[in-house]
């Protein structure tokens, strides 16, 4: 039962926080941290993956934001405004953040059973 705990914790937490570091809706981080114990499991998956479908659900890009892309993504402060860039965001620090869950959750397991 601890192991499974320090999982869910772990990966889960990793998740949220990469979410919550690419400005992520509070309901991304929330799918992030409830996906990233299941996802981290299954080779098909992927936390970033629900945390972008759940980003671009509650902040749904226009038009008129695809064709702002080109020039957005010139600078740093564009990929944070830009509403479609700021989904791949979400997708690449949640997976991020998930992965350093998978390696921190998986040495603090391993430590306690050896």
């Amino acid at each position: 039962m601890d192991a499974i705990s320090i999982w869910v914790l772990v990966t889960g937490v990793g998740a949220a926080l990469g979410s919550m570091a690419a400005l992520g809706h509070p309901l991304t981080v929330l799918a992030s941290f409830l996906a990233a114990p299941i996802t981290t499991l299954h080779p098909i998956l992927a936390a970033g993956w629900v945390a972008g479908l759940v980003q671009a659900w509650v902040k749904k890009p226009t038009v008129s934001d695809l064709e702002d892309l080109p020039t957005s993504v010139m600078t740093v402060k564009g990929f944070w405004i830009n509403p479609v860039s700021r989904i791949l965001l979400v997708v690449i620090f949640a997976n991020l953040g998930a992965t350093i869950g998978v390696f921190v959750s998986s040495s603090w397991i391993a430590s306690k059973v050896f």
